[in-house]
């Protein structure tokens, strides 16, 4: 339910001070203070004020002056019985400054409650007090009837004003306030995004690395039991080793590739079939710069395959496919499927599965299963 605009305070950004520039506050202070000073010397100059009078005048300005201060902080606090209860101290002030035969000064302290009253308060509070205040002003002030209205519909006019530049203020420095926390939210949103990323990037070149080394050590440990020649045990026990300086190499790539510092697809997967037997890459359609997060997940998934068809189906022969679409790009790995090794179920397959999470991030799809003979993965994501 909205808040009824008569009952609505002006809000606290509108106000206080937050926001208003240093320069503005300076000069706002010191107009007060000259006018307060001219007004108060002019008043006790021209009066006949002397002795105790003139202390009682003292005193009277200054419980003004605590009104006034009482009034803006209350109102701050959004409190109305206690802000219209000080507002009072000035406008009592006024009146014994009129029965003292100081009218000039009751006329400005009634414009002040005034303008004051209809700047900081609700409108159903503020309306009322400016009304009193100005009703004060019109009976006192000796000037023609013109000149009267004139003289408080400007005042009225000025404290709503004032209230509507306030509440400008006080808008705009609730969007700066509400901007500073968006962009704080979206630089915290952004670096979780990238330590996600390369926490990604990490586990999927380790779980690569480890799932080829794991074949070579399965292998070497099967040899052994099976009194195998110590150079063939040696074989094995080299790969994995090579394996893993390959899976440190490809951390650092990963990394570099998140940097920016990437090498073309095309080229990487020529590379990537260089080093396996049976394997050929086909590139089709306009080639053109990826993202770097899909550029990442091809290659992934392409080294993922591979390592997949070594594990379940060794000497198969394997088709890389890579299609530029205008909207997305397909990569299609599928081999021959020829009869799985003797080292078809060692690990946990958890490689394509990784894959396809990386790819519905991407907000694109994987699909791996068996295709005629073989077993064909495919992977698409719109760019």
């Amino acid at each position: 339910m909205t808040e009824n605009v008569w009952q609505r305070w002006p809000s606290r950004e509108a106000l206080s001070r937050a926001g208003v520039p240093r320069p503005r506050r300076a000069l706002d202070a010191g107009a007060r203070v000259l006018v307060g000073g001219v007004l108060l010397w002019t008043t006790f100059a021209n009066s006949d004020l002397h002795g105790w009078s003139v202390a009682a005048a003292v005193l009277g300005v200054l419980v003004c002056g605590f009104g006034i201060w009482g009034f803006r902080r209350t109102t701050l606090d959004h409190r109305l019985l206690p802000s219209l209860g000080l507002l009072v101290l000035p406008f009592a002030a006024a009146m014994v400054a009129h029965s003292a035969d100081l009218r000039v000064l009751a006329l400005v302290l009634w414009c002040v409650c005034g303008i004051t009253a209809m700047e900081r308060l609700p409108l159903v509070a503020a309306l009322p007090a400016t009304s009193v205040a100005l009703g004060a002003y019109v009976v006192v002030d000796h000037d023609g009837r013109p000149a009267t209205v004139a003289t408080t519909g400007g005042i009225a006019l000025l404290g709503y004003v004032l209230r509507l530049d306030a509440e400008a203020r006080g808008n705009a420095q609730r969007l700066l306030t509400q901007e500073r926390a968006a962009r704080a939210a979206e630089a915290e949103s952004a670096a979780l995004a990238e330590r996600a990323r390369i926490a990604r990037e990490i586990h999927d070149v380790l779980a690569h690395s480890l799932s080829a080394q794991l074949v070579h050590l399965e292998a070497a440990r099967l040899l052994i039991e099976r009194g195998a020649e110590r150079d063939k045990v040696l074989d094995r026990v080299v790969a994995a080793r090579g394996m893993a300086r390959e899976g440190l190499a490809e951390t650092r790539q990963a990394l570099s590739a998140l940097r920016g510092e990437m090498s073309p697809l095309e080229e990487f997967l020529s590379e990537l079939v260089a080093e396996s037997a049976g394997a050929e890459v086909t590139v089709t359609g306009e080639r053109r710069p990826l993202p770097a997060e899909v550029s990442q997940a091809a290659r992934r998934v392409a080294q993922e395959a591979l390592t997949n068809v070594r594990k379940h189906a060794p000497g198969a022969k394997v088709r890389i496919r890579m299609d530029y679409g205008p909207h997305e790009v397909t990569l299609n790995v599928r081999d021959s499927g020829a009869p799985p090794g003797e080292f078809a179920h060692t690990g946990a397959g958890y490689g394509l599965l990784g894959m396809r999470e990386r790819a519905e991030l991407l907000g694109g799809s994987l699909e791996a299963g068996p295709y005629e003979e073989g077993f064909m993965v495919t992977l698409k994501v719109p760019v």
